[in-house]
């Protein structure tokens, strides 16, 4: 048994470990850090304000003796074989009750996994997402635990007291059995990837179609901000536009590469899409276009040879008119990149049996983390409503708010088409939303064909049952 003096333990004294257990200590707790480089131990045990209890260490022994029972241990290492290799090493230090907690990015499927290896152990395994980066890490993060319920309600003081607050309410929920935690962050950072991708589109045609400045574009982000539609990326875009290079003088963002990375989330969450099936076309947009932004040696040939050239999408007399239309357009497009991911979370719910309470989602996605913006309180009230709503553009307040949009929408489509602008993610949106609310879709004819070469059989519209013709 644990006979240690520290409440929690964390494994990975990187910027988001280390950040989070200074955020424990601040609210009191006897913390223990361990890394294998001792330069990181040292340097967290020297990071605590006078009175708080850190330790930082070099060896799993040494964690876990520290620990009192039960203990209570999180890993935040990178995904994959060193989440396996943390647990391996752990396992046989500990006692019966003692909890793990994955804190990193895992895959859904790995988490399950590794539920089921230690389901016989003894010790508690779950997986939690989260969101906020280093910042909220260290000031309040949005956590997404799911998995062990009897282990949960072990950790919950500690993770609400350093968790996000809005209007008091902590960001943190219990949201659902086995991989659930892991799978909720997971849609959030696939909403993330969408919601990005929607904001560069809008940069592109203001930038480039209005010929708008760098402060014009940060006074028009922070205007919009300030409205509806504020949120954190609205934010920090806004403060982009301000920022100055040393070294050129000139504005940062405009030497900054178009080569855009990813950590993989994004990705899993369009397989994931897939496999269930549930359209998240937004996301699958905004991954597709950070693979094509890869592709830069082929996309400057193109270039030269196709020599296509923006136009302007209106005169200076009509440029407020046309902001106000893209800013109608993101509104419309962000909308739909939640509608589709709280529609692939509900779905999964069922399918992978989490049981996942969408309005506490909701909730916890409302401070901390990377999509934390206003329209959230919002969403959470339509599902307290409605627990059981499989997809917001049901909701007729949400069709009200969509339908308002859609001139704007069509608008921006044009002028882009018309002058040369790539805009998938807008596109996305708006096919989405055409085709989720008309009764008659075209593939019909797609299972005709399906019959015709490979006598797949269809269904009648008419009749009940499966049929095939010999065409």
């Amino acid at each position: 048994m644990g006979n240690g003096k520290y409440d929690f333990g964390m494994v990975g004294l990187g910027v988001m470990g280390s950040n989070l257990l200074l955020n424990m200590a601040d609210h009191g707790y006897a913390v223990v850090g361990f890394d294998l480089d001792e330069a990181k131990a040292k340097k967290f045990e020297s990071s605590g304000k006078e009175g708080q209890q850190l330790k930082g260490v070099t060896t799993a022994k040494d964690l876990v003796d520290n620990l009192k029972s039960p203990r209570k241990i999180m890993l935040l290492v990178p995904a994959g074989k060193a989440v396996d290799s943390v647990i391996n090493g752990l396992e046989p230090l500990l006692d019966k009750g003692d909890i793990i907690i994955d804190g990193g990015n895992s895959h859904y499927t790995d988490t399950l996994g590794r539920i089921n290896r230690l389901k016989n152990s003894g010790i508690h395994f779950m997986g939690v997402g989260i969101s906020g980066g280093e910042e909220g890490a260290r000031r309040g993060p949005s956590i997404m635990p799911g998995g062990d319920k009897e282990a949960y309600k072990v950790v919950e003081p500690i993770l609400q007291d350093v968790s996000a607050k809005v209007n008091g309410e902590p960001c943190v929920a219990y949201l659902g059995n086995n991989a659930a935690g892991h799978y909720v962050k997971m849609v959030h950072n696939g909403i993330e990837y969408s919601i990005m991708q929607l904001v560069s589109e809008c940069y592109d045609l203001m930038k480039n179609g209005l010929g708008m400045s760098n402060d014009e574009l940060a006074e028009t982000f922070g205007r919009w901000n300030s409205g509806e539609m504020n949120s954190f990326l609205l934010e920090i875009t806004a403060e982009i536009f301000k920022k100055k290079d040393p070294d050129t003088g000139g504005y940062l963002v405009d030497v900054i590469s178009g080569r855009a990375g990813a950590k993989g989330t994004g990705k899993w969450t369009s397989q994931s899409g897939l496999d269930l099936p549930m359209p998240v076309p937004n996301i699958d947009v905004a991954v597709m276009m950070r693979n094509l932004s890869g592709l830069l040696s082929e996309r400057k040939e193109a270039s030269d040879i196709y020599n296509i050239k923006e136009q302007q999408l209106g005169s200076a007399a009509e440029k407020e008119e046309i902001v106000k239309a893209i800013h109608d357009t993101l509104y419309f497009a962000t909308l739909l990149s939640y509608v589709q991911g709280l529609a692939m979370i509900t779905t999964a719910s069922g399918e992978l049996k989490m049981d996942i309470p969408l309005e506490d989602v909701v909730k916890v996605w409302r401070g901390g983390c990377i999509i934390r913006s206003a329209s959230l309180d919002h969403y959470a009230r339509i599902y307290h409503e409605n627990p059981g709503l499989k997809n917001m553009m049901l909701n007729k307040e949400i069709a009200g708010r969509l339908e308002d949009t859609l001139p704007a929408v069509k608008k921006v489509i044009t002028l882009a088409a018309q002058n040369n602008f790539q805009i998938p993610g807008i596109m996305a949106a708006f096919n989405y939303f055409n085709a989720y609310r008309r009764n008659w879709l075209p593939t019909n004819l797609v299972q005709a064909q399906r019959d015709y070469f490979g006598a797949h059989t269809y269904e009648r519209i008419d009749k009940e049952g499966v049929f095939h013709t010999q065409w």
